[in-house]
């Protein structure tokens, strides 16, 4: 079977089993039906109305920003202005996380190394630039810079961690 094959047999497993254990808790605890079924309700209306959005985007994406670019400022040896530049991609936007995740692989297939991919889910999660200026006017700027470095720094870590990770992974699967 084809990886690509795998991983959608494993993406509708998945599926099927999230939807599985929602319907068996539902049924387990009658008196949060409601709830479950307003909140999912929610959650689906959001991503319909945002996901034409995203496919655009990584559809522009796709077909502007040349392969070769992506892989000199975000690739293998893209070093600190990597990170730095993943952290700035990160924190620009505004917006749900699950916006990122696409954009990510996107990113990923053209050519970004794994770490920047880390450090710019983190940056989209964890530093906005928007919510930094509130921080600043209410926690003040010590506590700001603070905040700031050790996210962005622990973001690089966790990047490079997980890089290390994957390497190792596919080394003891290409050996097995």
């Amino acid at each position: 079977m084809s990886d690509k094959k795998l991983v959608s047999l494993q993406s509708l497993l998945g599926l099927i089993g999230t939807a599985l254990i929602a319907a068996i808790l539902v049924y387990l605890f009658p008196d949060n039906r409601a709830r479950v079924v307003d909140t999912s309700l929610r959650f689906f209306y959001e991503m319909i109305s945002i996901l034409p959005a995203i496919v655009i985007l990584i559809g522009l994406f796709a077909v502007f920003v040349p392969k070769q670019m992506v892989a000199n400022y975000l690739g293998k040896a893209s070093g600190l202005k990597g990170f730095l530049l993943s952290i700035l991609l990160g924190a620009l936007p505004t917006g749900p996380l699950y916006v990122a995740f696409p954009l990510a692989a996107a990113m990923r297939k053209k050519g970004a190394r794994v770490a920047n991919m880390i450090v710019f889910l983190t940056a989209w999660a964890c530093i906005k630039l928007p919510q930094e200026m509130v921080e600043l006017q209410f926690m003040g700027l010590k506590f700001t810079l603070l905040r700031f470095s050790l996210t962005a720094g622990a973001a690089v870590l966790m990047g490079l961690l997980t890089e290390r990770l994957m390497k190792t992974g596919e080394a003891t699967q290409e050996s097995a």
